[in-house]
């Protein structure tokens, strides 16, 4: 198996990819995992990767030039199959053992850390296949959920530890979640910002994000969405 990890800080994870399981999945030839740092990818002199966000809003988003820059290089780098494409996000399909054994099975993952306000929706709309969450709360990037996912499914892949049979047998600040963020440019490859995020006009803009998050919680959470409405009433 093949993990790429892309990230700005490849530093935290590092020190975790060289030691415990994933040294010892290293060293058996069975599992290669590699960080690569988003910021080289960037077209910016200063290697910048983040910007604000469109129709305003605290905090900031991942910009789509070096990301999807960064994933056509792993893509480039072929193992065989497409590769998953993993983004870990409070708002995305809750982690389980389940899961952890479908990924152990692939034989290449790349996964996407996000920080700052998140991501630009339009890198999750055409590249991430998978958009998973560790728990319902918020870390302050993807890195340590990555790490957690990588360390639950290479446990997993058959020659790691001893026996595999022991493994396979082991036993937010707001209800909704979260709205899609765009940031710049305004089109990119063909694909444009939402024209509601562009009009200026403050109260449709957040009616746009309210009505996003009812429709995703539903969808993803109906139980959060259940009990959003039951806190409504």
């Amino acid at each position: 198996m093949k993990i790429d990890i892309l990230t700005t800080f490849p530093h935290m994870l590092d020190p975790v990819i060289n030691s415990s399981i994933a040294k010892i999945a290293a060293e058996k030839g069975l599992v290669d995992i590699r960080s690569l740092d988003i910021r080289t990818f960037s077209d910016n002199k200063h290697g910048k990767t983040d910007d604000y966000p469109f129709g305003g809003g605290d905090g900031m988003v991942m910009t789509p030039q070096p990301v999807f820059r960064a994933i056509r290089h792993c893509l480039n780098d072929k193992t065989g199959s497409r590769p998953k494409i993993i983004f870990p996000t409070p708002d995305g399909k809750q982690f389980d053992q389940p899961m952890a054994e479908n990924l152990s099975k692939e034989e290449h993952l790349i996964f996407l850390c996000g920080h700052y306000k998140g991501v630009d929706q339009r890198i999750r709309d055409v590249w991430v296949t998978d958009e998973i969450s560790i728990g319902d709360y918020v870390l302050t990037g993807g890195e340590i959920a990555a790490l957690v996912i990588v360390d639950a499914v290479i446990r997993l892949v058959p020659g790691v530890i001893g026996t595999l049979n022991s493994a396979l047998s082991d036993s937010f600040s707001h209800p909704l979640l979260d709205c899609p963020w765009y940031t710049r440019p305004e089109i990119f490859e063909d694909l444009k910002v939402p024209d509601v995020l562009l009009s200026g006009h403050h109260s449709n803009i957040e009616k746009w994000r309210f009505d996003q998050r009812v429709r995703k919680t539903k969808d993803r959470r109906p139980d959060l969405y259940k009990k959003w409405l039951k806190e409504q009433k």
